[in-house]
């Protein structure tokens, strides 16, 4: 028995509304949900992205205070990767620079296909790259 697919994954933020405005504005991800001061959540295709407070959420919360999920968090830059084609990681490269985010990596990997790193404004590292880079 294995897990089918990903449904979420959460990155780490200090400033919930820059990292809100960042996901929703520029990368256009679409918020399904949102706790003021402890976490915002968006829709991508079939998944999740699930941004976070990191010192709200290593606090467990009081009965009554919202679902009993466990107290989580983490320090430091994430990383995220976000599936393209070739085509499209170019015209994200465009977007993004046009909104002054700085591209900081782009390469061909060794195995076939193409991937661009850039930053959110919590420093988490983001990604677009074609799935063949991992055979898919």
């Amino acid at each position: 028995m294995q897990p089918a697919a990903i449904l979420e994954s959460a990155l780490y933020v200090d400033d919930l509304d820059a990292a809100e405005a960042f996901y929703s504005d520029l990368l256009g991800l679409a918020r399904i949900a949102k706790d003021e001061g402890r976490h915002v959540f968006f829709r991508c295709g079939r998944g999740v992205v699930l941004l976070f407070n990191a010192a709200a959420t290593e606090i467990p919360r009081a009965p009554g205070a919202g679902l009993p999920v466990p107290p989580h968090g983490a320090h430091g830059p994430g990383h995220l990767c976000f599936s393209a084609s070739a085509v499209e990681i170019e015209r994200w490269k465009a977007h993004l620079e046009a909104a002054g985010v700085a591209i900081e990596a782009e390469f061909e990997w060794p195995q076939g296909g193409r991937s661009i790193y850039f930053r959110d404004p919590g420093g988490n590292s983001l990604e677009f790259a074609e799935p063949r880079i991992w055979g898919l």
